[in-house]
């Protein structure tokens, strides 16, 4: 079950008991799985939606509750899941990385972003659950218009605060209530649910860190400090990684130990987390100001900090923790969390190994692509083979730990859902005249990658080699933007959709996200969108420039590379200091998707330079085969 799987209320407290378990990965899935496969995709049947739609109404009405949320949510909040808490997907079969269901006595709906209006329709019955686009129809209307005065539940576990008020204004105005639940509904009907994680936890190289978690924790105290509080309540594992120099595996692709944890305004910490991950040698790792304590110890330590001030952020700790401090007593100071800007401003040591793994990635990627360009055009190789085989190359780097996500390897139609998962049924051959779209990434020790290139197999249309070039050009104009200390990210997405918008073109994802540093391949808070985005850009965070076109039906085009904020160097002219983007990513742009007349002499110059670092950097590490390729691939326009 979760940290505190039980909640409750007696004699006017709140207490929580839970327990941990562990099955082995290959234990829990029972079968071998093709390496481009998640465990989600073999533990995970297509669902008898009808039959736990039905059993889950049954339990509802049993506990008095007229209808129940379902998110696709742990109670970190976070965007990599492990199986146990993968509820969404069990009970509806959509396994995207975000999204939530509202079940009702009568009718039911699931809201999803633009990344996956089209992958909800081809695994969600459609009959029984309604899809809607989360911005279009937001939850928030839908309850206030179906709920008709109801008890909708929800678990405080699985939504932050911010959620839990949304959702509770809602019902207010249907004229109805959100319940907290003390264990959930779904739980109860899913009978083969997977036990929760428990994979050792390991210690971060000061080598790869840069900063040891003493430094870490008096910095992070010292923000409590100034932000009021005598203590702050960590709910995300990412943070605690990051803070302690820890990794783990308890969710796929990042190396994540699920806890929870408390730092006072001293920098002592108290660490929540199951024994079992705790190796003989980590101990003597997080010293003497670093706390082990029980996952069920959570509950009474935020009861022991009744009438203290304590920091916590509404927008990801769970709601159950401020329910616990408010019956506890505690003042609470609303606030982000603390770790978030720190991590996301990689010290040069981070910077200095995402370098590294760069460069051993993008030779990886070029000895794929050289690969696929010599397999590719007689039709015999698959979206699935493709990704495995890009897989078993990187996986030939002794550095290499796991994937960072799944591979996306979406050929022709495939390609235009951007968070594409390839799986036995809907993978196809990559055909003639089609587009390929992979995006993919690693985990390494001393970084994190993530890289989107689309190829064309055979010969490209005109339609496709225009909007390629545009996307293109977008892409170079991000990469080579500078711009004033404080800009934020939104303030220059639009540099990277202007040659699309010029053709009434668009694309609906951000631009850009952040990376950690053997950590998420998601991170915030900084990130390139049209959404409105506070957090200006410093040095030493990593985001992606990632724009894109899909044409459904049809095709899609992405190129991503990973950039890391830097300081330019000051101009004649100048009154203020500038920053711009340094790119990390090496790997070959398909030159046979570039219109060259479509190209300014800056862009083209920009593309022959960045081929040329390309070249130059992975070739050494190529076979001489490869080396031909790679020369070929990154050959000057018009050449």
């Amino acid at each position: 079950m979760r940290p505190a799987d039980v909640l409750q209320v007696a004699a006017g407290k709140l207490s929580v008991a839970g327990k941990f378990a562990f099955q082995p990965a290959k234990a829990l899935l029972g079968q071998k799985r093709h390496p481009s496969l998640s465990p989600m995709d073999t533990i995970l049947d297509k669902p008898d939606l009808a039959a736990r739609l039905s059993a889950l109404r049954s339990e509802l009405k049993r506990r008095g509750l007229d209808g129940f949320v379902v998110p696709r949510a742990d109670e970190h909040q976070g965007e990599m899941v492990a199986p146990h808490s993968e509820r969404l997907a069990w009970l509806t079969g959509f396994t995207g990385s975000a999204g939530q269901a509202i079940v009702l006595a009568d009718r039911a709906a699931i809201f999803v972003d633009g990344r996956y209006t089209l992958q909800v329709g081809l695994q969600v019955d459609t009959r029984l659950i309604s899809p809607l686009h989360m911005t279009e129809n937001p939850a928030s209307a839908w309850i206030e218009e179906n709920l008709e005065g109801g008890k909708l539940g929800y678990d405080p576990w699985l939504h932050s605060e911010d959620q839990v008020r949304r959702l509770k204004e809602s019902c207010e105005k249907a004229g109805g209530e959100a319940v907290a639940v003390s264990d959930n509904p779904v739980d109860a009907i899913w009978s083969d649910q997977p036990d929760p994680p428990k994979a050792p936890a390991a210690a971060h190289p000061l080598e790869f860190a840069g900063k040891t978690s003493a430094e870490k924790r008096d910095e992070i105290a010292a923000a409590i400090a100034a932000a009021g509080a005598s203590a702050a309540v960590l709910s995300l594992p990412d943070s605690l990684a990051w803070l302690l120099n820890v990794r783990g595996g308890d969710v796929s692709h990042t190396p994540l130990v699920l806890s929870f944890g408390i730092l006072d305004a001293e920098g002592g910490c108290e660490w929540f987390v199951d024994g079992a991950k705790i190796s003989e040698d980590l101990p003597e790792h997080l010293g003497n100001g670093v706390s082990p304590r029980a996952p069920e110890e959570f509950g009474p330590a935020l009861d022991a900090l009744a009438g203290r001030k304590v920091l916590a952020d509404p927008a990801s700790a769970p709601a159950w923790v401020f329910d616990r401090l408010r019956a506890a007593g505690a003042e609470i100071v609303q606030g982000q969390d603390p770790c978030l800007l720190p991590k996301a401003r990689k010290n040069a040591i981070e910077i200095e190994g995402c370098r590294a793994a760069h460069r051993r990635d993008g030779a990886a990627l070029s000895r794929f692509l050289a690969w696929l360009a010599s397999n590719a055009v007689d039709g015999e190789v698959s979206e699935l083979e493709a990704a495995g085989r890009l897989r078993r190359f990187r996986e030939e780097n002794s550095e290499f730990r796991d994937l960072s996500f799944d591979t996306i390897s979406g050929s022709g139609p495939n390609g235009a859902i951007v968070h594409y998962r390839v799986t036995p049924e809907s993978d196809r051959r990559l055909g003639d005249g089609e587009l390929f779209l992979l995006d993919s990434g690693a985990q390494y020790p001393d970084g994190t990658t993530d890289v989107t290139r689309t190829v064309a197999i055979g010969k490209p249309s005109p339609e496709m080699r225009e909007r390629f070039t545009r996307v293109l050009k977008g892409h170079i104009a991000l990469a080579t933007a500078r711009f004033p200390v404080g800009t934020t990210g939104s303030q220059l997405d639009a540099l990277a959709r202007s040659p699309l918008w010029q053709a009434g073109l668009d694309y609906d994802h951000g631009t850009g996200h952040g990376v950690g540093s053997y950590l998420g391949v998601h991170e915030g808070p900084q990130r390139i969108s049209k959404v409105p985005n506070r957090v200006a850009l410093e040095p030493g965070m990593i985001v992606s420039n990632e724009p894109g076109y899909y044409k459904t039906g049809a095709y899609g085009i992405r190129i991503e590379n990973l950039v890391t904020v830097v300081e330019s160097p000051a101009q004649p002219g100048d009154d203020r200091a500038m920053l711009a983007f340094e790119t990390l990513t090496l790997a070959p742009i398909d030159l046979s998707l570039v219109e060259p007349s479509l190209l300014t002499a800056e862009e083209a110059a920009w593309l022959d330079s960045y081929h040329e670092r390309v070249r130059e950097t992975l070739s050494p590490a190529l076979g001489a085969a490869d080396r031909v390729w790679l020369d070929a691939a990154t050959a000057k326009l018009g050449a």
